[in-house]
């Protein structure tokens, strides 16, 4: 009977420490983005369709759906070709300085959208070390991109199964007479489907919303539902056709999450079946040569080499090379630059630490409460919705969740329309589904058994709380934050809306310099863009090395 009761009031106080975080997400997130796209289709006479007929009755509309999916799809499939070896090379092998690769190939997809745009910008027009391939202004450009932002995702969530694969399945292939690429063909890749499935779904969900690399990159020829959201709130005040697009684009994010969450589940049951590092040798230069050659040529051309083309144009100046870019970054003319870079610079800082904290406040929170094992199938499902909806800011448009906070946070009891706190709240509310991915695997991880040997000793709930899960749960603190930190420095989308012209985060002041014409405005824009990218490669160099054991997923 007490342990009856023990068992109610530890349901009781879950469900209301997650009450908590759900507050937050239905005041900061649904509500705001519901209000705009109600708001959309209020009409002087109720409620219209016209933001439908005039959105979809447009052929310019079923053009950027049209590439918004394309290019998505594409994106994917590449990053799907191009990461599966890579997962073979960094996760089925060892070679000295692997770890140092993986760390690489991680930093892509911290890095801001908008440095990612002008890396690849910087990369293909005249002046650029690709510029002969003519892709400046072409939409391989966007492409490519995305595949840079998004390979590590293919790479880390594929490579994290295929380590915990039994080699002796391959192996009984190959005693039976099949060759490598049967055994591949027929055992290997069917056990890896599942985590090549959910990581391509992710990867289709980020390059939906990848803002600022199609802001940077698709000028006005190449536009995506997200820009489009942009420009018709920004530039044309047209909200019936935003509300329009934003439910277009709320419909798109909400199917891949739920692929994404079935795909996820079977991902971590499959996961289970197998060992750890059961089947990891060391590298065959002649059996793992077409896999190494690729993952070499993509880490040489494909990351390396944009990033590099940043740096070193940043340092072009005129017919010669020097630091003058590098020096206007303190300067502040009171026209192009309000401020200067490194104002902003501090800007992004403080408000980047404010949002890590908020993020990881709730995202603790959030893992502690979805990471419970309830008997009750009901139970499960409310779990795994919790977490789902957590994981909904990463895909809805931030240009639709930072106009919302201005038409919706205007006015008592939450008027905070002209505060600079609005701005850490929305890049939070980004940052927090990828705490809850870094602290979430690391829980689950727990053995059942020592939890059930814990209670049948006699420990209390709040007992094995403190004594197995917390302990566990700060393992992966660091990795949190550094990804909580990386991202809310580069955030662009809702803080483009929510900064002030004479208060801007660095990746706001990055592409308004871009923006501009002018040479020097262009080279202090690289040399900003510069800066922003070695900072969050910096946050994310120190955050992969306590990453836990084993915890890999996104």
């Amino acid at each position: 009977m007490d342990r009856h009761r023990a068992r109610l009031t530890s349901a009781l106080a879950w469900g209301l420490a997650g009450l908590v975080p759900a507050l937050f997400l239905g005041v900061f997130f649904l509500w705001p983005v519901a209000s705009l796209v109600l708001r959309g289709f209020a009409g002087e006479q109720g409620w219209s369709a016209e933001g439908f007929r005039a959105a979809f009755g447009a052929a310019r509309t079923w053009r950027i759906l049209g590439f918004t999916l394309a290019a998505a799809a594409g994106a994917t499939a590449l990053s799907v070709l191009l990461g599966v070896p890579g997962a073979l090379v960094l996760y089925r092998r060892r070679f000295p300085g692997r770890d140092l690769v993986r760390s690489l190939v991680t930093v892509p997809f911290v890095l801001p959208t908008v440095v990612v745009g002008v890396a690849f910008a910087s990369l293909f027009d005249r002046g650029g070390a690709l510029g002969l391939l003519g892709l400046d202004d072409h939409w391989l450009a966007i492409v490519l991109a995305m595949v840079f932002f998004n390979y590590s995702v293919i790479v880390r969530t594929t490579g994290t199964l295929w380590r915990r694969l039994d080699p002796r399945l391959g192996e009984a292939a190959a005693l039976l007479g099949a060759t490598p690429l049967r055994a591949f063909l027929t055992v290997t890749l069917p056990a890896l489907a599942p985590a090549i499935a959910a990581g391509a779904s992710l990867v289709f969900l980020f390059c939906t919303t990848a803002f600022g690399i199609v802001m940077v990159l698709g000028g006005f020829r190449y536009s995506t539902i997200e820009t489009e959201i942009w420009y018709q709130t920004t530039q044309l005040l047209n909200l019936p056709v935003a509300a329009a697009l934003s439910v277009t684009q709320l419909a798109i994010v909400t199917a891949s999450l739920l692929v994404t969450g079935w795909l996820q589940r079977r991902h971590h049951h499959v996961a289970r079946l197998h060992t750890d590092d059961a089947g990891v040798i060391p590298l065959a230069m002649r059996r793992d040569a077409l896999p190494l050659g690729m993952t070499a040529l993509v880490v040489t051309t494909l990351i390396l080499l944009p990033l590099w083309s940043l740096a070193l144009r940043s340092l072009r100046v005129g017919d010669g090379w020097g630091l003058d870019h590098y020096a206007r970054l303190g300067v502040a003319d009171g026209r192009v630059l309000v401020t200067s870079v490194w104002g902003a610079l501090g800007n992004s800082l403080t408000i980047a630490l404010a949002a890590t904290a908020l993020a990881l406040a709730l995202g603790v929170i959030v893992s502690l409460v979805a990471s419970r094992r309830p008997r009750s199938r009901t139970a499960r499902s409310l779990l795994w919705t919790l977490e789902g909806a957590f994981l909904l800011p990463l895909g809805v448009s931030a240009v639709t969740l930072g106009f919302g906070y201005l038409i919706t946070l205007n006015r008592p009891p939450l008027d905070l329309r002209s505060s600079l706190v609005l701005i850490p709240i929305a890049q939070a509310l980004v940052a927090l589904p990828l705490v809850v991915r870094s602290l979430l695997p690391g829980l689950r991880a727990i053995d059942p058994r020592q939890l059930e040997a814990a209670a049948t000793l006699g420990a209390g709930p709040w007992h094995v709380l403190r004594t197995i899960e917390l302990p566990q749960l700060v393992r992966g603190l660091g990795l949190a934050a550094g990804f909580a930190f990386a991202t809310s420095l580069g955030e662009f989308g809702a803080t483009s809306f929510l900064s002030r012209p004479d208060n801007p985060t660095l990746p706001v002041l990055v592409h308004r310099l871009f923006s501009l014409p002018g040479r020097d405005n262009y080279g202090t824009a690289l040399a900003a863009a510069t800066v922003l990218a070695v900072l969050t490669a910096a946050v994310m160099a120190v955050a992969e090395r306590r990453r836990p054991e084993g915890v890999s997923a996104w």
